[in-house]
């Protein structure tokens, strides 16, 4: 079996790679791998560390079996008949990636999703998701002190590393500011540990609406906190799950009293969204930053105001909550929006060494399996058709 790392290919440039120099020379020695990298000069980890470690370069990836990348590989460079890994974002019927689920399709292409990697519980077993949520939770503060000038922060992505940013933080002081965060999983729990190494003091709920402080404060919130069921009835976890329409927000309470949110909650688009535009009208509404790192796209998504994906070169757009468009942020009437789509990016070291090990231990011996439940469960197609967990694509693919 050989295996190759691909360029990424999509603009704008991702520098992560799903295996770093080190693990990528451990794993040819441990299972005896032909595994070569395709250069690259705008990586996270340059080639001469690929080589230094053992790691043979080369540029034409055709005699390869299977491809490794981070993003979405543009059509034109998918390679026909090849197995990928890679996060496609084509399953939920994404209107942008309509064309490239097509193009699995037409190019024969054996499509594993990293999103789709589960273990027999259903459990994701490789994610970005800590990073992107301690990505997200920085730039929040980092988008908070751009519009009330009280702090000045150095983006993540000109910090070597996670480690320099920690540095930063120590020597910052944080204003007075309530932060709301969302979510129980891998990305709040990446937002956790940023806000708690800023210093910043968690509170209970029901104290984060009830009480002032004088401090910076967050709470985060599960879903049993924002939303009730139409009927009254007590919220249960399998309920909400299995029928999310059933339950409305209760979220109003937070926006009257949050400076900033941080959205790192997964949502079904049968589930109601935290607020609405009419909502954000109101002027009790106090939130005037959310970071967005879910960034699911208007009109279907959590939160009405996150009208496109920002990026990491320009990371903030204004929202007008009276007109409804996209405006020049940090105006008194404006929300800032930070709902960049590929946070990860902007600590791309730490996020692919982290990756890289999910990988090397879950995954990698999966894919040298004759047959794999865990690989079959995230294969979209093979053979030039959708398989069969995945038929229901077919009339989307088809337009």
């Amino acid at each position: 079996m050989k295996i190759g790392i691909i360029r990424e290919g999509k603009v704008p440039n991702d520098a992560r790679v799903p295996l770093i120099p080190t693990q990528c020379k451990k794993l040819i020695d441990q299972y005896n791998l032909d595994l070569v990298v395709q250069p690259s000069p705008t990586r996270c980890y340059k080639d001469e560390e690929f080589v230094q470690a053992g790691v043979t370069l080369q540029e034409d990836l055709t005699d390869r079996d299977i491809l490794l990348g981070v993003k979405e590989v543009p059509i034109d460079q998918l390679i026909s008949g090849k197995q990928y890994l890679f996060f496609s974002h084509t399953h939920k019927k994404q209107v942008y990636n309509r064309k490239l689920l097509k193009s699995f399709l037409d190019k024969n292409i054996h499509m594993v999703d990293y999103e789709l990697l589960t273990n027999d519980k259903k459990q994701r077993l490789i994610a970005f998701g800590v990073f992107a949520g301690m990505v997200g939770a920085h730039n929040a503060i980092f988008t908070f002190g751009k519009r009330t000038g009280n702090v000045e922060l150095k983006r993540l992505k000109d910090c070597h590393d996670y480690a320099e940013a920690i540095s930063i933080y120590k020597k910052t002081k944080f204003p007075k500011v309530k932060i709301v965060l969302t979510g129980s999983g891998r990305v709040a729990s990446g937002s956790v540990k940023v806000l708690q190494d800023m210093g910043i003091k968690k509170v209970i709920p029901f104290d984060f609406l009830t009480k002032s402080y004088d401090d910076a404060v967050f709470t985060q919130l599960d879903c049993q906190n924002y939303v009730a069921h139409k009927n009254g009835m007590p919220y249960m976890n399998k309920d909400f799950y299995t029928k999310p329409e059933e339950f409305v927000s209760k979220f109003q309470a937070y926006t009257k009293v949050a400076d900033i949110m941080i959205n790192g909650i997964f949502w079904d688009k049968r589930a109601p969204a935290f607020f609405t535009k009419e909502d954000m009208k109101s002027p009790n509404f106090s939130i005037k930053v959310i970071a967005d790192v879910t960034c699911d796209i208007a009109p279907e998504a959590s939160i009405p105001a996150t009208l496109k994906a920002s990026t990491i070169a320009n990371p903030i757009f204004g929202y007008d909550p009276i007109t409804e468009k996209e405006v020049d942020p940090h105006a008194d009437h404006v929300v800032d929006m930070m709902t960049i789509d590929n946070l990860p990016n902007e600590l791309p070291r730490d996020a692919s060494e982290s990756f890289g090990n999910q990988f090397s231990e879950f995954i990698i011996k999966e894919l040298l399996m004759k047959d794999s439940a865990v690989i079959e469960r995230a294969s979209i197609t093979r053979n030039g058709r959708l398989t069969e967990a995945f038929e229901y694509l077919r009339e989307f693919v088809n337009g």
